[in-house]
């Protein structure tokens, strides 16, 4: 057996500064889930596995936005500040960055609708990188989080959340936890730090 099959891969969603506080779509806890997920990404990093960085990247006129018959305000438009990673953020420089949300026409919350910077989608990278299992990460749990958990699944991967490093934006207050029990419910597993040790 090739010793890529069976991989693991970490996917930390988003950690952009205008998902976190006082930023345009600003989540109050959101940059709570970063001290954790840095250390999630030292576990991947260090046992060698693929860690994937997404990230919002839209352009200044798309119909994700209010003005323009969208649900939110403008964020995370491409070369903004607003788009950048927070700071306080660590990956690898081998990290590989996957963007969303380019086209117009699309919300593109899943990240199986991202691309690495050469132009390869997303579950075309896992195939390449032999990747069966994906660990997720991020913001928001009941956007773009949940989406790609729920079309992970349905592509045959085993998927984990990292229930200790994921925050929710709660429209209706209720959305994160709804969020998590359609994942669970979809045969998406749950897991924390202290367990993956």
């Amino acid at each position: 057996m090739s010793p890529l099959k069976l991989k693991k891969a970490l996917v930390v969603v988003d950690i952009q500064n205008d998902f976190c506080p006082g930023g345009a779509l600003g989540i109050s806890d959101g940059d709570e889930a970063i001290p954790v997920l840095n250390k999630y990404i030292k576990i991947f990093e260090k046992k060698k596995l693929p860690i994937l960085i997404t990230r919002d990247w839209h352009p200044k006129v798309t119909r994700h936005f209010k003005p323009y018959g969208g649900l939110w305000p403008k964020h995370c438009v491409q070369g903004t500040k607003g788009a950048e990673f927070h700071r306080f953020l660590k990956f690898p420089k081998e990290a590989i960055i996957m963007s969303k949300g380019m086209d117009p026409q699309k919300d593109s919350y899943s990240v199986f609708q991202a691309f690495d910077p050469n132009g390869t989608e997303f579950f075309n990278l896992l195939k390449i990188l032999g990747v069966t299992e994906i660990y997720i990460g991020g913001l928001a749990t009941d956007y773009c989080v949940k989406y790609t958990a729920l079309d992970a699944g349905r592509a045959g991967l085993k998927v984990y959340v990292l229930t200790d490093a994921i925050r929710g934006v709660n429209i209706s207050p209720k959305d994160s936890e709804d969020a998590l029990k359609e994942m669970l419910s979809a045969g998406v597993k749950k897991i924390t730090l202290d367990k993956l040790k």
